[in-house]
């Protein structure tokens, strides 16, 4: 009989981190406890606790794990376009993708957000946040230089804009229990939002 590998630290940490992701695509994150992580990872709170010094510190690990897995998908997904556009359409794309992979994820975000306390994992969802808008006003940018865009446009409405059309397919796919309706009406978002941004055609030769 093949005797199971013990796991890493940073194994274990990795397994708690999925846990909680799991977890908030089941329930509000509020009401995970180091006890239901603790039971779905089917261990003892003090083996939990051999990992983290506090609750604190789980959310912490897991807001940080997945602002690195996160922004990998993106990067990658904008680095394989020929154009700025392409790259804020792969991102568009990729970032739904990621979001219907892993529902418990917006969860996650908004609950930290609604922190009435600034915890380290709060702080980290809003850097995360400052750091996503800076690589779409960047982008936008580069596609107003490159004459894909309105000469006029304001970057950063533009940029609230494209967050806010993820947000918007976020919420219409909790409201009807289907994250899966997000892939559905990526396209057409995206074609909407492409049209009131791009560079305008003119109605004469």
């Amino acid at each position: 009989m093949t005797q199971k590998r013990n796991l890493t630290a940073a194994e274990r940490r990795e397994l708690t981190v999925d846990a909680v992701i799991d977890l908030s695509a089941q329930d509000d994150p509020a009401n995970i406890t180091t006890g239901s992580i603790a039971k779905h990872m089917r261990v003892t709170q003090g083996a939990l606790f051999r990992h983290f010094p506090s609750k604190d510190a789980i959310w912490e690990a897991v807001i940080g794990r997945v602002a690195e897995r996160v922004m990998k998908r993106l990067d990658k997904a904008a680095a394989s376009a020929n154009s700025p556009l392409a790259a804020l359409e792969a991102m568009f794309h990729a970032h739904i993708t990621f979001i219907v992979e892993h529902p418990g994820v917006p969860r996650l975000m908004m609950g930290q957000l609604q922190h009435a306390r600034p915890t380290p994992a709060r702080r980290m969802v809003r850097s995360l946040l400052f750091l996503y808008r800076e690589r779409i006003e960047r982008l936008l940018n580069e596609a107003q230089e490159a004459g894909e865009l309105c000469r006029d446009l304001d970057i950063e409405t533009a940029a609230t804009q494209f967050i806010g059309t993820i947000q918007g397919l976020v919420m219409q796919s909790l409201i009807i229990g289907n994250m899966n309706h997000m892939t559905k009406q990526a396209q057409g978002a995206f074609h909407i939002y492409c049209h009131g941004i791009q560079k305008a055609k003119r109605a004469y030769p």
